[in-house]
Formats: structure tokens, C-alpha cells, sequence
């Protein structure tokens, strides 16, 4: 088994090659982002002189470590780089008390976490729309997002202000005030819808209009809880149909960890499978 070790800015090339050949839609700069918020929490696994496998852990402070951009380049596959790195990945949430650890699984990945001890909790979807559905106008300008961290905690369970203080410094959001946010990114295959907390349907549906019209005759994904049935009639209406399904899992690190209780109602859209 070769060395795991903490990833590094110069490795970016072979991870954007990792997600790419995936068929992911991570760009450099969302490598670079996760680099940035977790540097000591992202780790990969050398051969040949490039990173073959790779695992990333975000903390959102004590409550929740979460685990994403768990990759192996196809000539590698089949050597336990996963697991190893899974592990390894467990056992640095672990090392700083982390209550709880979480991911959104693949099929081919979920056999592997549920040896490690992670229990489905719910389902998570990716639902396209293509760059041919119809124009969106936008029905009215929104205000600029401004980071307000308990709006977004009451939902999410968790202190993830690093990570929206990050992606709204590289593009604006959308907000109605009093009622819910939106974000979104480009990707490396789609625009990226989300993430996107609300507390009415009407601001769910302004939100989405707000990113769909100014992301005009492009493909977009949109990461959404099929339990939340305005996420879908919304998804529905505006043209994206389902384009890939996956479990969310978790596992409880620390014994005394308090259950997150989970607010899907009112989470329009997750920040992205290696975010939450």
C-alpha cells in the first residue's frame, strides 16, 4: 500500500484528472476551494509521481466532519486506496472530536461505508436541465446575499460559515430577505444550482428563477432531497429531470454526539455531494 499524505496546491492537475475522468463536475477551482477551507483534512495516495486516490474531510466545527471527493484513477482500482484513505479520513474527525461524520454515496461506494459503520439516513438526487429547456426571466431583482450564519445553521445543524463565506466571495448569491438564500458555481460539466436554504415554496421559486436566468443556455445540476416535494414540482416545472440518484450516510464518531435532526423541508438545494 503507498504512503497516504495531505494533499497539496501542486497536485490539483492530477486531482482535476481524478474528477474529470469520474465524469464529475469539480473544477480547478473547486479543488482549489477545498484545499483552501480543509488544508489539513484533504489526502491522497502517490503513485507513479501523481495522486492516484484521494478523500477530502471538511470539519463544520464539533458537530459534523464531512467526507467527499473519495477517488481512484481507474488503473489504480481494486488495491483498497478507499478504504485506506477512509480510514484515515475517520480517524483525523476523530482525533478532533468530531460528533458525527457524514457523506453522499455512490453505489459503488456505499458497500464500503457501510463496512466502516455508516447508516443510510436519506436520499439524495441530481436532478439536469438542459441548455435547450426554455428561457427563464428572472420576476424581480433579489437582493444580494449577505452571510447570515444562523439562517443557514438552523437548517444545515451545523457551522458551515467558512464554506459560504467562501463561495460568496468568488460569485454573488440571491437572497429574499427573511425567507431564504441561493448560490451557485460554475462546473466542469454543468452550472451548479446551490446551495440554497428557504422558508416558503414562493421564495424557493424566486431563487431558482434568479440562478436559471442568469445562466441562460446552459446545462444545470441541481443537487435536491427527493423528500422535499417543492424541490421536485419546482425541478419539474423549470425542466431538469433526474439524472443521478445517491444515499446519504452517517456515522456517529463520538458516543456522547447528540443526533443532527434533519431539516430536508427546508433546503432547497445542498452546497454539492463533497459539501453537504
Amino acid at each position: 500500500m503507498n504512503k497516504i499524505r495531505l494533499l497539496r496546491n501542486s497536485d490539483i492537475g492530477h486531482l482535476l484528472e481524478l474528477s474529470t475522468e469520474a465524469g464529475w463536475n469539480q473544477t480547478a477551482e473547486d479543488w482549489q476551494r477545498l484545499l483552501t477551507l480543509a488544508p489539513d483534512g484533504c489526502f491522497g495516495i502517490e503513485s507513479g509521481g501523481k495522486v492516484v486516490s484521494s478523500t477530502t474531510v471538511i470539519r463544520y466545527g464539533a458537530e459534523l466532519a464531512w467526507i467527499g471527493m473519495v477517488l481512484t484513477h481507474s488503473s489504480n482500482r481494486g488495491r483498497g486506496n478507499a478504504g485506506a484513505l477512509m480510514k484515515h479520513a475517520l480517524a483525523y474527525a476523530r482525533s478532533h472530536g468530531v460528533g458525527w461524520a457524514k457523506l453522499d454515496a455512490t453505489a459503488d461506494g456505499h458497500p464500503i461505508y457501510s463496512k466502516l459503520g455508516f447508516e443510510d439516513e436519506c436520499a439524495v438526487e441530481r436532478w439536469k436541465r438542459p441548455s435547450s429547456a426554455a428561457a427563464v426571466t428572472s420576476p424581480r431583482p433579489l437582493t444580494t446575499y449577505v452571510l447570515d450564519p444562523s439562517f443557514d445553521r438552523a437548517y444545515f445543524v451545523a457551522a458551515r460559515q467558512p464554506l459560504l463565506s467562501a463561495l460568496i466571495a468568488e460569485r454573488d448569491g440571491a437572497l429574499v430577505p427573511g425567507f431564504g438564500y441561493a448560490m451557485g458555481r460554475p462546473g466542469a460539466v454543468a452550472a451548479y444550482f446551490g446551495p440554497s436554504v428557504v422558508r416558503t415554496r414562493e421564495a424557493a421559486r424566486l431563487l431558482l428563477q434568479w440562478f436559471l436566468a442568469h445562466n441562460p443556455a446552459q446545462d444545470v445540476f441541481w443537487d435536491l432531497f427527493p423528500d422535499n416535494p417543492d424541490a421536485v414540482q419546482l425541478a419539474i416545472d423549470h425542466g431538469f429531470q433526474p439524472a443521478r440518484a445517491l444515499t446519504r450516510m452517517a456515522l456517529r464518531c463520538r458516543p456522547d454526539a447528540p443526533l443532527l435532526r434533519r431539516h430536508n423541508a427546508g433546503i432547497l438545494a445542498i452546497a454539492g455531494f463533497e459539501y453537504g
